[in-house]
């Protein structure tokens, strides 16, 4: 009974719980542009979001990943799917079917840190504007306590205060994205979408920018959803990670679980990419045949079973289900159980 209720006690609360989320793009042709296609860039995405964790979705480019961190903000609006955001206080609300006034309140719980540093920052507005700018926008703050609002923001992510005043165009790239990620915590968010944050900077940098990214998570209490192409990245800073191909999700476990023992046959390709120190090693990497499929053409059965190595006959006429294994992990394979993957060495 003891054990019970310590398990219970310890068990994270779900934060966000993203269901069958859909997003299709229409195809259109002919003078009266009737559509001819759709190009599925999300298609069935199920996953889930603890508060407190940094969740890593991770896939070839094209897969669906930074549509996916789109529609979970409502940056662009979901074709199906539900998007439960728990609200702590208050009732859960699906972020899907919010419209107005009501999804306004909700952006001041979920933001985002783009993927470039450099377009993503109005080049004729001062810090001042671009950090005050949700402040403003929400009514949170004006004037004398705007100012030290800001000023507090840019020295938390490692700037000084006094550069307030001056443009984007003054600071490098790696200071541009401490910019990104201040704005970011203006409004106190609780979900925070980072679409491939460090992909645009320098090896150095990138690690101090993590490192800051894990400091704010740690102090602020903050719930990451990481979106990368980079799995050395995500193996530093992911406790689980949703694995994509062509708008499904192929896998999801914890970060060691996938990284060592993968389920599926992608995502052991994508780890055989990982860069190794050993130049011995180089000889192990797995370069799949053919290119990925068409997202508007989808092809029958698994849509990876074109490029997969262990495809058989079931991979080419029968589509697998997401399943559910014994220890939790899921995976979107008809020979997930009898097939022994390779991990990182």
């Amino acid at each position: 009974m003891i054990a019970m209720a310590q398990e219970t006690m310890v068990k994270p609360r779900r934060l966000l719980d993203v269901r069958g989320l859909k997003k299709h793009f229409p195809i259109t042709a002919g003078l009266l542009r009737r559509e001819v296609a759709r190009v599925r860039a999300v298609d069935d995405v199920s996953f889930h979001v603890d508060e407190g964790e940094t969740l890593g979705l991770v896939g070839e480019s094209g897969c669906g990943k930074t549509s996916t961190g789109r529609c979970l903000l409502r940056a662009i609006d979901p074709t199906e799917g539900e998007i439960i955001l728990d609200r702590g206080g208050s009732a859960p609300v699906d972020v899907a079917k919010v419209e107005g006034r009501a999804l306004k309140v909700l952006r001041k719980d979920m933001q985002m840190i783009f993927q470039d540093p450099y377009s993503s920052l109005n080049p004729r507005w001062t810090l001042f504007d671009l950090v005050g700018e949700p402040l403003v926008a929400f009514g949170v703050s004006k004037g004398r306590a705007l100012e030290e609002r800001v000023a507090y923001l840019l020295e938390r992510v490692g700037l000084r205060p006094e550069y307030m005043r001056r443009y984007p165009h003054a600071f490098s790239g790696g200071e541009r994205q401490r910019i990104g990620i201040a704005r970011a915590l203006a409004l106190n968010p609780r979900l925070v979408v980072a679409d491939e944050p460090v992909s645009a900077l320098d090896v150095s940098v990138r690690a101090q920018t993590l490192n800051l990214l894990e400091e704010l998570q740690s102090e602020l209490g903050l719930t990451y959803i990481f979106i990368s192409h980079d799995l050395s990245v995500v193996q530093h800073i992911c406790d689980r990670v949703v694995v994509m191909y062509v708008g499904k999700v192929v896998e999801v476990a914890r970060t060691a679980d996938l990284f060592f023992t993968p389920l599926h046959p992608y995502t052991e390709a994508l780890l055989s990419a990982v860069p190794k120190p050993d130049p011995e090693l180089l000889s192990s990497r797995i370069v799949l045949k053919g290119e990925v499929a068409d997202p508007s053409n989808v092809p029958a059965g698994c849509a990876f079973h074109p490029r997969c190595p262990y495809a058989v006959d079931a991979c080419r006429a029968v589509e697998p289900p997401l399943e559910t294994m014994v220890d939790g992990r899921q995976v979107r394979c008809h020979r997930a159980r009898e097939l022994s993957l390779k991990g990182v060495e």
